[in-house]
């Protein structure tokens, strides 16, 4: 088996930011033409990564513009520690079994993506990156000019330089990492959009990837959460506040906002949020099968069927004061499990299980099925650390945590048990 390794930017991919523009923001703090500068700045940096400036001469500009100290460095680090992109943060595992596979490649520089990534278990000798050269009172007056990383294309030169045995795979945002694709140096280019989506990148890349979630489940890799947030369409339906609908697109769902509940949704939609008078009609709400819950603003009982939802496993939230908290609730479900406050299903709140999974089982609430679910277990040599289960007149539902790997088989033996009505892996 060939060996695989992943090529990963920093700016705007490990982390949310592109970090010369914030070391901008923190050493021209008192400029008083700072916000022209920093627009000036900002211009360099898109020019760069859309391809329509060389990179050395946006390097050398803003590096210029940017008056900055070894002080204002450790003020970046700091700032940095708390932008790295939620879907990274959230696989730290992945880096700790990949160290040997893994290597950041940045035209940015080692004084501060070195102390940012190390806690991730990255090598420091998988780093690469530029360097800043300073006067004797640490003033950044340049970089090193003999770096391949400060070129034009000095990404497609290192690599050459590596030259690494095996196929790579390769992560960001800008035009110097599509460039690696190019000129035949990564098998596959994953265009990140989770930060900012840079069209002329992400139109010539093999696979856009909205997350590392994305990244890692399409490559089969093990991954903190089961099935990317990208991938589950949240359809938002008539009058919902802007607010609400912010609270889901940062949690990384893919977001559509319609006047009414269009068909050609009906057979994929994940998350339905509808504003106060919205209405469903049972046909529809039985043929969305793949639903798993509906946020309201107002009250839903009169408007849609919460007993057709129960029946399904669609768990309901609703409320006719505060709609941000319902976009919160539905994150916590799709995140947890949580059901606290739902207005149709069993209330549970749950705590988030470490280096473990979470198995969701919804069924009918009838006699002798947690046995059965619990058999599957015994069967398959699998210990329980925790399990939560609640029911009401019509299902159950229970929530499993496991700490060992498993075997696809044991899903398809939940999901076959009689009475199951949904059935799902968390993480």
């Amino acid at each position: 088996m060939n060996k695989k390794y992943y090529i990963i930017d920093f700016d705007s991919t490990f982390t949310q930011v592109e970090a010369l523009d914030e070391l901008a923001r923190i050493s021209l703090g008192d400029h008083p033409d700072r916000e022209e500068i920093y627009k000036k700045i900002e211009d360099l940096t898109n020019a760069a990564m859309e391809g329509k400036l060389s990179f050395r001469e946006s390097l050398t500009g803003r590096i210029l513009l940017l008056e900055a100290t070894k002080e204002h460095l450790r003020a970046l680090v700091i700032r940095l520690k708390k932008q790295v992109s939620a879907s990274f943060s959230r696989n730290k595992k992945f880096f700790k079994n990949h160290s040997n596979d893994v290597l950041i490649v940045s035209g940015g520089f080692k004084e501060f993506i070195t102390p940012v990534v190390l806690p991730f278990h990255i090598k420091k000798e998988n780093i690469y990156a530029n360097t800043f050269v300073f006067n004797a009172e640490g003033k950044i007056i340049g970089y090193d000019d003999s770096n391949p990383l400060s070129f034009e294309g000095g990404k497609v030169k290192l690599l050459r330089e590596l030259n690494l045995p095996g196929e790579i795979y390769g992560i960001g945002d800008g035009h110097s990492d599509f460039q690696l694709k190019e000129f035949g140096m990564i098998k596959k280019f994953y265009a990140f959009t989770e930060n900012i989506e840079r069209k002329t990148v992400a139109e010539k890349a093999d696979h856009i990837t909205p997350s590392f979630d994305e990244f890692l489940y399409v490559n089969n890799l093990p991954r903190a959460i089961s099935y990317p947030k990208n991938r589950i369409l949240c359809l938002v339906v008539g009058n919902v506040c802007d607010t609400a609908v912010k609270v889901l697109k940062k949690d990384g769902f893919s977001i559509r906002h319609k006047s009414n509940f269009e068909e050609k949704y009906v057979a994929d939609i994940g998350i339905l949020l509808l504003g106060e008078s919205e209405t469903i009609d049972d046909d529809l709400l039985q043929r969305a099968v793949k639903l798993k819950t509906i946020g309201y603003q107002g009250n839903s009982k009169k408007q849609f069927s919460h007993e057709l939802c129960t029946e399904m496993g669609i768990v309901v939230f609703d409320n006719s004061k505060n709609v941000d908290s319902i976009a919160k609730r539905i994150a916590k479900f799709i995140n947890k499990g949580d059901t606290y406050k739902s207005s149709n299903f069993p209330n549970l709140q749950l705590p988030r299980v470490e280096n473990g999974h979470r198995l969701i089982h919804i069924h009918r609430n009838v006699p002798g099925i947690m046995a059965k679910v619990n058999q599957v277990f015994a069967r398959n040599e699998i210990n329980i650390v925790a399990q939560f289960l609640m029911t009401n007149s019509i299902i159950g539902y229970v929530i499993t945590d496991i700490n060992s790997e498993y075997d696809k088989q044991v899903l398809k033996e939940l999901k076959e048990i009689e009475d199951t009505i949904k059935f799902r892996i968390l993480y």
